[in-house]
């Protein structure tokens, strides 16, 4: 029998189930959340951030968009800041700039947001308006080249509105490990702000070079897919966790794998996407506490691999 991630969360926090699934307390009240700061500038951020592919991705009756008011409503009021989208998720960046507009917060969080167009520079140029009018600000906070299209073109886009005031970092992504060798070549040559890439406990590549590559350049690592697009569920289906896991503050199975990539010295901020308030909280959980050690991270993989 399948065992979804919400039944899974009460079997994991045992008699604080009752809690979690129904007051759905902040965290970071008792305990502050985990901060990292950029390399660049030296500006700190929680460590705990929120994507918005497929989750925000819906139409515009109330019944949708309640459950992305509430998750965007308790990542305020536990601190997280950094919310990242793209014109091509679909209409996510639209509801959310609608969201946080409504819930007035739009100029509390960190505005991450992507040219994603093969188009060339008007296109960008495009996009780039369309995501400050979705967001009703003057100032996007990061701005990425999305999985490397057209990216000379678009870097310059995105510097000369970071020069403009318009734009206050310069990135890439990627979500393709294809793309790795192409994305190692542009981490080596650009001055970059930031660099999002794909890693988990279940996808570990990204470790390989990019990651020790991203710390030595000085370019803050934002990290997409942390649960492997839900994989690594799958393989501790039905399974309890282990009981040394209470050794770094871990409640669940999804602060199991977010602290296992929080652990990492290159990695900045993580940015799981939910349009569950549940799993909102139980993800802020992750950037609370403590988090493992070399020693505990390889123990994690070794558990993670034996299941697979």
């Amino acid at each position: 029998m399948k065992i979804s991630r919400r039944e899974m969360l009460k079997i994991g926090v045992g008699t604080g189930a009752g809690l979690l699934l129904g007051e759905l307390p902040a965290f970071g009240q008792d305990q502050p959340l985990l901060m990292r700061a950029i390399p660049s500038s030296g500006e700190e951020i929680p460590a705990v951030g929120l994507g918005s592919a497929r989750t925000f991705n819906v139409g515009s009756s109330v019944e949708e968009r309640a459950p992305l008011t509430e998750v965007l409503r308790l990542f305020h009021e536990s601190g997280g800041r950094f919310f990242d989208t793209a014109p091509s998720y679909g209409s996510s960046e639209s509801v959310a700039g609608q969201l946080v507009q409504e819930l007035g917060i739009q100029d509390d969080l960190f505005f991450a947001t992507k040219i994603s167009t093969g188009g060339g520079r008007e296109a960008g140029l495009e996009q780039e308006e369309g995501s400050l009018r979705s967001w009703g600000r003057d100032t996007i906070d990061l701005n990425q080249v999305h999985n490397l299209r057209d990216v000379d073109i678009h870097l310059r886009t995105i510097r000369q509105a970071k020069e403009e005031g318009r734009t206050r970092y310069v990135g890439v992504t990627t979500s393709f490990p294809r793309q790795y060798q192409q994305m190692e070549q542009v981490l080596r040559t650009e001055e970059l702000d930031f660099v999002q890439i794909n890693y988990s406990i279940g996808e570990r590549e990204a470790a390989e070079r990019l990651l020790p590559l991203a710390q030595d350049r000085g370019i803050a690592v934002v990290v997409n897919e942390p649960y492997n697009v839900g994989r690594v569920f799958g393989a501790v289906s039905g399974r309890e966790l282990p009981e040394w896991a209470v050794e770094f503050d871990c409640r669940s199975w999804g602060q199991f794998f977010l602290k296992y990539i929080l652990s990492h010295p290159a990695v900045t901020v993580i940015i799981p996407a939910t349009s569950d308030p549940v799993h909102l909280v139980d993800n802020m959980g992750a950037g609370v506490g403590l988090l493992p050690d070399e020693r505990t991270r390889t123990r994690m993989e070794d558990l993670f691999d034996s299941l697979t």
